[in-house]
């Protein structure tokens, strides 16, 4: 069995991408750093026009009527170029939520005690009260903390498979983007008389990081297809590394450079982070892989 993408699926992956490198280009992204906390209403509208919220909604609905496969897809190409705001909840809520599919309404959740973009949200799902502002690592990313009592008995349930997906997704398009940096910086950058990307020691750390962006890439189509929440948990821990171990090589790739607020990889690390801390986060994906092992022993 070939698991290639289809034309569809790459007619779509490049217009998503060229639809963000259009809207949310690289000086975008630093007015936005620059604006901590403010949500582009326009470009959210923008995303819902081009029907990101919409595409698992089936067209009878007034969406576009694809899968998880090309959703996934379209979220890959949303963390590669750093997009802003509760795209998952947004995209959860068409259907549910007047707005949400269209991009007039922006939607957040609740999850794991912290919510992002709270004060920029027009519709939260799940129980904020008491919720306090937090600093977050990631300017382009604002978080409140749900303060719980302190005996409160855990929230019941796993995690929605399809945002842990859509979260690996995002982690996935963070990791191939540090990634490509990476292996930039090494061609152009000189020491010595020659590219820095000539010297073993940074061959090793741009390897290791395609390797574990092709490995979590694989896991997470692979889920994507087979919509398991086994599938989906171990693609998830994979992206996570992916992203975040991606990110600080990148840093080390850089030297120096990259950690000044001019460059964009520190950028990338710290919504790795964040994103780390969403439902769905290495502790329940352990656990549910745990129970899984566990229940075959018995």
């Amino acid at each position: 069995m070939r698991f290639q993408l289809t034309d569809d699926q790459r007619a779509l992956r490049a217009g998503v991408r060229a639809l963000l490198a259009g809207r949310f280009d690289r000086d975008a992204l630093r007015a936005a750093v620059a604006r901590p906390g403010v949500l582009d209403r326009a470009l959210w509208r923008a995303l819902g026009e081009a029907g990101l919220f919409a595409l698992r909604l089936p067209e009878a609905a007034g969406g576009v009527g694809l899968g998880l496969p090309e959703a996934v897809l379209a979220f890959e190409e949303a963390g590669r170029a750093l997009l802003p705001g509760p795209l998952v909840a947004t995209h959860l809520a068409a259907g549910e939520v007047p707005g949400a599919a269209s991009g007039e309404t922006v939607v957040t959740d609740v999850s794991g005690g912290l919510v992002e973009w709270l004060a920029e949200a027009d519709v939260v799902r799940g129980d904020a009260t008491g919720a306090v502002p937090v600093r977050s690592v990631d300017p382009l990313t604002p978080l409140h903390r749900v303060q719980r009592p302190p005996h409160a008995a855990p929230v019941p349930g796993r995690p929605d498979p399809v945002a842990v997906l859509l979260t690996a997704a995002e982690q996935l398009g963070g990791a191939a983007r540090t990634c490509e940096l990476a292996v930039e910086h090494a061609r152009t950058r000189e020491q010595f008389g020659r590219p820095i990307g000539a010297f073993q020691a940074v061959q090793g750390l741009c390897a290791r990081s395609l390797v574990r962006v092709e490995t979590a890439r694989a896991a997470v189509y692979a889920a994507a297809v087979t919509a398991d929440p086994l599938d989906i948990a171990a693609a998830r821990l994979l992206a996570d590394e992916a992203a975040v171990r991606g990110a600080r090589d990148c840093l080390q790739v850089h030297g120096g450079m990259g950690f000044t607020w001019e460059a964009e990889v520190h950028l990338f690390l710290k919504r790795s982070w964040v994103r780390t801390h969403r439902t769905g986060n290495d502790t329940q994906s352990y656990d549910i892989l745990a129970d899984d092992l566990l229940s075959e022993s018995v």
